[in-house]
Formats: structure tokens, sequence, C-alpha cells
């Protein structure tokens, strides 16, 4: 299998697939030609037959036949996929994608070698792999994955050289800033011991400014809050005062609305009002008597 380009493990597992294959292929012409000797066994018992026996028995024979060719056909294309979803399974687990030319599988010249090493070499490795042949598929070759993972791992330890060589050059940035930072604070702490007494003395200004300033706004508050205690006893007695008048106001106009309503029922307007609301009341009470009669409640 030189010319197709495949080592030893992979030379193995295909010959164990035709050898698979090759079994299943030996037992379907069994099969059919079973067929040929039960027909030839139970109806080619007479010497002569008419037209429409043997077209009847060659419709029948026919009709078995091709029902055997149809299930060998399909169950060889069910056991390629399945061929092919561990091909593609164990190429997943390593996270590769496989890709198949459909049309390679119509080359003459691929399928006379195929033919040509099933004849040969096919053969002469029976015995050997009979010893070595296993029921699933071995993983992938070695040689790929460790190639695969020499790439990944070169890959990592280029990035692993940047990072590292990025790190030194951010370390000698964070020493250098740490280097002036630390002439910063030196500069400050002398600055700050030469501009001590100034400042001391500016403060303590400062600090009398403000103590004069307290006592300033303390005497204006205590003023205001006296003014504001007289202005507030004023309001006090105005507002009693305003509540008196109130109270005086609405008792006059309690009286007044007494004296209107007294004047008011003194009217002959009012009597004849009265009058006829009272003769109303009695009319429905008649009413609603007349209703109970003929209306009685339940």
């Amino acid at each position: 299998m030189a010319e197709f380009g495949f080592n030893e493990q992979h030379q193995n597992e295909v010959i164990n697939y035709m050898r698979f294959a090759r079994s299943k292929r030996v037992l379907r012409l069994k099969t059919i030609d079973s067929c040929f000797e039960e027909l030839k066994d139970s109806r080619l018992v007479e010497e002569t037959f008419t037209v429409d026996e043997v077209k009847e028995m060659l419709d029948g024979l026919q009709s078995v036949v091709r029902g055997e060719v149809e299930m060998e056909l399909i169950n060889t294309a069910h056991t390629n996929v399945l061929l092919l979803r561990q091909l593609f399974s164990q190429a997943e687990k390593f996270y590769l994608r496989l890709q198949s030319d459909i049309s390679e599988l119509e080359n003459r010249e691929l399928l006379e070698q195929v033919a040509e090493f099933e004849k040969t070499d096919f053969k002469t490795t029976d015995k050997i792999n009979q010893e070595t042949s296993k029921p699933k598929l071995a993983p992938l070759n070695e040689g790929g994955v460790s190639e695969l993972l020499n790439k990944e791992i070169a890959r990592l330890q280029e990035e692993n050289d940047k990072l590292k060589a990025r790190l030194r050059t951010l370390e000698s940035q964070a020493m250098s800033a740490l280097d002036e930072r630390s002439k910063a604070e030196r500069a400050l702490k002398d600055l700050q011991k030469v501009q001590g007494e100034q400042q001391l003395a500016a403060q303590s200004q400062e600090i009398n400014s403000l103590e004069d300033t307290v006592a300033a706004l303390k005497d204006d508050y205590e003023r205001s809050l006296s003014a504001n205690s007289v202005s507030q006893k004023g309001l006090q007695e105005n507002l009693i005062s305003a509540k008196h008048e109130l109270l005086r106001v609405q008792e006059q106009l309690s009286l007044a609305e007494k004296e209107l309503d007294r004047k008011f029922q003194q009217t002959a307007a009012y009597r004849n009002m009265k009058e006829i609301l009272t003769k109303k009341n009695e009319q429905i009470k008649e009413i609603r008597k007349r209703l109970q009669r003929y209306e009685p409640s339940e």
C-alpha cells in the first residue's frame, strides 16, 4: 500500500476492513447461488416447459436475486457510514476536520490498485493480520499527534518568551518609576522642611483671624436671637387677638343664621310648602298601603 501513502498501522486497518467486506461479499454470493440451486431443485423437474412457465420462473428468480443484491448494497452503505463515524469521532477528539472527495470514489486507476492489492498483498499478509487484528479502530498515529502537539508546544513557548520579554520591560519601567517617585518624595520633604516655619506663621495668623471672625459672628447671632425673641412674642400676641376676633365673628354669624331661619319659618311661602309636603307624605303612605293589598311582600 506504499502507493496510497499509508503507514503500517493504517495499512492493517484497511486490510481488516477489506477482509470484513470480502466475507460479507462471499456470504451474499453463496445466498444468490442457493437461490439458483433452489430453483433448479424445486422447479426444473420436468423435461419441457412452456414460455409462460419459463418466464414465471425467471421473474421469481429475478425478484429474489434483486432483493439479495439490494440488501447487500444497503448494508454496505450503512457499514461505510459506521466506519466514517469512527474516523470522524477520533478526529474530533484532536479538533481535526476531515474532508472527503466523492469524485475519487470512481477513480478507475485507484480502484484497479485496490483490486491488485486484494489479489497480491492482501493474501500474503492475511496470516499476519489474523494475529494482530482488533475489533475497533486504533487511535490516530502517534506521529501525527506528536507533530500537532510539538507545533502547539512551540507556539506556546514562543508566546511565553514574548510574555517574559514584555514582563522584563514592564519590571524595568516599574523600577524607573519607583526611583523617580523616591526622588520626588525626597524633594518634597526638603521643600516642606524649608517652608515649614513660614507656613506655621501663616497658619497662626490665619487661625487668629478665624477666631476673631467667629467671635464677631457669635455676637451677631446673639443680637439676632434677641431680636427674634421680641418679634416672636409680638407675633404670638397678634395671633391670640386674631383668634379672639375670629371667635367673635363666628358667634355673630351663628346668631344671624338662626335669626334668618326663624324669620323664614314665619313666612307664608314656608308654611304653604310645609303643608304641601305634609299632604304629599300622606298621599304616599296611602299609595303604599294600596300596593301592599295587591302585591303583598313575600
